[in-house]
């Protein structure tokens, strides 16, 4: 049955599904001894969430994930090891259902885009330091990110966008009050992040040195998402702000209105990349960078949200 108001357009029919997936809880269990390290302990449980394909050029399909709509408290207190006066103050937040992208988009997603006409800008097919068709395209601008949003709503008809800084942690909590959505550790076993294998401590340094597959950890967090945590930096559609005072509490972008344009120069990423530590990699961090830089460890993930699209569930 339709879960909401029948579109005119064929595009605006989702056609959702159920997928299983398991997410990761990260113990870390301390040593009774002070010449010993502590240990780590992840347990494992099977969720499952909902989603829809949509179809891109050359049989290259993105999944998008259905996140649902609640309240959640943004940013992270003092106590918080590693945390920064740019994510306070903490604020309840109310955001509204939508789907994001199950992984950052990938390679082989970003050449179909790439093929497709042109909107505003051009796109470079094969951008990426890494190569390989599973890994999330990287060296990605804010501009080229909004090119592919728009190319792929051309070629759809469903409005595709970046996500809010709200919506991108809303998403990646996943329900969630920790650093991470593991917990309040995190471990390179279950995230691609430089250097220490365990959040706050300083030891057992793993570094891979470049980007890996999406989805390569096969832990998701309680949504069904992948790779929030490491792997690339990844684009929200706002405008950076030193801080949250003022900052909206309805979820959308929060854009600099009627100030010198060179204030609108530096747009938010989040989630940490390969190149990080893992106090990047929180859920509250938060990152930036001028439009103009070559943002060699950044890629992105694609949200979007219409009221007006029919919800259909395959039997």
């Amino acid at each position: 049955m339709p879960k909401s108001q029948k579109s005119e357009t064929k595009s605006d029919v989702v056609v959702l599904s159920t997928f299983k997936f398991d997410v990761a809880i990260v113990e870390v269990i301390s040593s009774q001894s002070p010449s010993q390290k502590s240990t780590i302990n992840i347990i494992k449980h099977s969720h499952q969430a909902e989603f829809f394909t949509e179809n891109l050029p050359g049989n290259i399909i993105l999944e998008m994930v259905s996140i649902p709509g609640g309240q959640f408290i943004m940013g992270s207190p003092k106590t918080d090891e590693e945390s920064t006066d740019d994510e306070r103050p903490q604020h309840e937040v109310s955001v509204q259902p939508f789907f994001m992208g199950k992984y950052p988009v990938t390679q082989a997603q970003w050449r179909a885009v790439a093929k497709l006409p042109q909107v505003n800008c051009e796109l470079n097919p094969d951008p990426s330091d890494f190569k390989e068709d599973n890994l999330p395209v990287e060296s990605i601008s804010w501009d080229e990110a909004i090119e592919f949003c728009d190319r792929t709503s051309k070629y759809t008809g469903k409005k595709y966008r970046l996500p809010s800084e709200a919506e991108w942690e809303f998403a990646c909590r996943g329900g969630t009050t920790t650093p991470f959505h593991f917990g309040e550790k995190i471990t390179a076993e279950l995230a691609n992040h430089d250097g220490e294998c365990i959040y706050a401590s300083r030891t057992n340094r793993v570094d891979r040195n470049k980007t890996t597959p999406v989805g390569g950890f096969e832990v998701a967090n309680a949504f069904g998402l992948y790779d929030m945590h490491g792997n690339v930096w990844e684009w929200c559609a706002d405008d950076w702000h030193s801080n949250y005072g003022n900052a909206p509490n309805n979820g959308n972008a929060w854009i600099i209105n009627n100030v010198d344009d060179n204030d609108k120069q530096f747009k938010i990423l989040r989630g940490g990349s390969w190149v990080n530590y893992p106090e990047f990699c929180r859920s509250a961090s938060r990152g930036s960078s001028n439009l103009s830089d070559f943002c060699y460890n950044v890629g992105f993930r694609v949200v979007f949200a219409s009221v007006a699209s029919t919800l259909l569930y395959q039997s």
